[in-house]
């Protein structure tokens, strides 16, 4: 087991990621000329063996504006002049985006009273006032 896979209580999805090289944008020179950096990976969401169906929906919704037409979620990471470095980098900022991403929601906990609340309590109110005019002496209004 991965240490990030413990981490975020997710199984090892590590084995079913697709990784690929390719040589990082920006400065860096020679080095950044010659040498393959830069790691994206590519998780086929459909077609994973380790999450079950209910997982598969839940990460299709909530991920769907950063996923291909065929359900596969790409990532990279260039920050590092390592290869090694990017690697890691990518893959627990993966781990962090399905962790998130599986995380239930919390529903909100109302507190303010509903509008049928305040118009019964308003009502109640009035009742009460009218029932103490009521008990006062008529007065003369001359």
């Amino acid at each position: 087991m991965s240490i990030l896979s413990d981490l975020f209580g997710l199984p090892e999805l590590e084995q079913e990621l697709e990784f690929k090289t390719s040589r990082s944008s920006g400065k860096g020179g020679q080095h950044v000329n010659k040498t393959e950096t830069r790691v994206e990976i590519h998780f086929r969401i459909p077609e994973s063996v380790l999450l079950d169906d209910g997982q598969k929906a839940v990460l299709l919704e909530k991920l769907g504006h950063r996923l291909s037409e065929e359900g596969v979620l790409r990532m990279y990471s260039q920050k590092s002049r390592s290869q090694l470095a990017n690697r890691d980098d990518v893959v627990r900022r993966f781990y962090e985006l399905i962790a998130k991403s599986l995380k239930p929601v919390k529903r909100r906990i109302k507190t303010m009273p509903g509008k049928s609340q305040k118009e019964a309590r308003l009502a109640d109110k009035k009742a009460s006032s009218r029932k103490k005019e009521l008990r006062k002496n008529p007065t003369d209004d001359l």
